[in-house]
């Protein structure tokens, strides 16, 4: 028997979990959830841009509540608690990238309430947090002992990255340097990241300060560039940094950065993203010491479809699934889960 899932939300992520599902052999989706009402109604196969499934999207949370389903792959823009403690209390397990990496246990206890009260499953997932800044560089860690330090960074081109008032509302880029530094990103950003360097910490046995330092650095244009929210106007913000820190002493042990850019011309400072170019990187000290450069989840800027690290997002969350149903009650981090992997393209399977 199929597992029974229930797509939320049907921005980038959401459109290629419903493709993801429907190539998927043990899944079948029965129920989708859209925030338009537009949407309502339409054949969920015409919203992801494929063949019509015979499933209709719904704005009606109650309707999917009542739905009989295994899982929810729970995709919003911002995490909504009280949506998640519902949609668990109604028994189905819900796999997200928004959220509950390895959430504290203050953050965890409702969840977890709701969760057991509806024999289901929460887990966070995603790439990144939820997979390049945690989960990857811990599974490569194995092969080192004595291990000092662990880094996870993200150097990315945001000109690939097709939404405008995301970009210049909530990321901040276009505004002036006071505006964005004091804008939301920050907070919205630590509460993955910091969850990432608390799961290295906690795994690699790390004597840390349980605070992890946050910070955060930005670039200006000094000529005009083209980027999906129109043109930013020199002295706006072009490129922003941020860096979470864990510290034993006056040792920094985890660090995870992103770096994002809206190109490598005409920034100041003159940031670029090296030789490499774009990519994830995740470095590991000890003996022995490595750096692991990962390609192919970052579409280059003028590329057509969709960014390859939204596809890779939703199948992270897609091929937990199964895992997810199989868990025991309650909240289940990257920890907790076995070894998960990709499934054959459906002709080869």
């Amino acid at each position: 028997m199929a597992l029974r899932v229930v797509q939320w939300a049907t921005g980038g992520v959401g459109v290629a979990a419903i493709r993801g599902v429907l190539e998927h052999p043990e899944l079948e989706l029965v129920g989708c959830w859209v925030h338009s009402p537009d949407k309502a109604g339409r054949d969920v196969g015409e919203i992801a841009g494929v063949d019509p499934v015979g499933v209709a999207a719904t704005d009606s949370v109650e309707e999917i509540l009542a739905l009989d389903a295994d899982a929810v792959v729970y995709t919003p823009l911002l995490p909504n608690p009280d949506e998640v403690a519902a949609l668990l209390r109604s028994g189905k397990n819900v796999v997200s990238p928004v959220g509950w990496f390895y959430p504290s246990d203050k953050e965890a206890a409702p969840l977890r309430a709701a969760a057991i009260e509806g024999n289901a499953t929460l887990h966070g997932t995603g790439i990144a947090p939820g997979g390049i800044s945690e989960k990857f560089p811990l599974m490569l860690s194995a092969m080192s002992t004595g291990v000092t330090f662990v880094r996870a960074e993200e150097f990315s081109d945001l000109r690939t990255y097709e939404a405008p008032d995301v970009l210049r509302y909530v990321m901040g880029f276009g505004d002036t340097p006071e505006k964005a530094l004091t804008g939301p990103m920050q907070k919205l950003l630590d509460g993955g990241f910091i969850q990432s360097v608390r799961m290295i910490v906690d795994k690699i046995g790390f004597a840390a300060d349980p605070m992890v330092r946050s910070s955060q650095e930005l670039a200006v244009a000094t000529a005009p560039i083209d980027s999906p929210m129109g043109v930013i106007e020199p002295g706006q913000v072009a490129a922003r940094k941020f860096h979470w820190e864990a510290l034993v002493g006056d040792d920094v042990v985890v660090r995870v950065t992103v770096n994002w850019l809206m190109g490598e011309q005409d920034l100041d400072p003159a940031w670029d993203f090296g030789p490499e170019g774009q990519r994830y990187e995740m470095e590991v000290r000890g003996d022995p010491s490595f750096t692991v450069s990962v390609k192919g989840f970052q579409s280059e800027f003028g590329d057509e479809g969709p960014e390859s690290g939204i596809v890779a997002t939703a199948a992270h969350c897609v091929n937990s699934v199964p895992a997810v149903c199989a868990a025991a009650p309650g909240i289940a981090t990257y920890l907790d889960l076995p070894l998960l992997g990709g499934r054959a393209a459906p002709r080869l399977g």
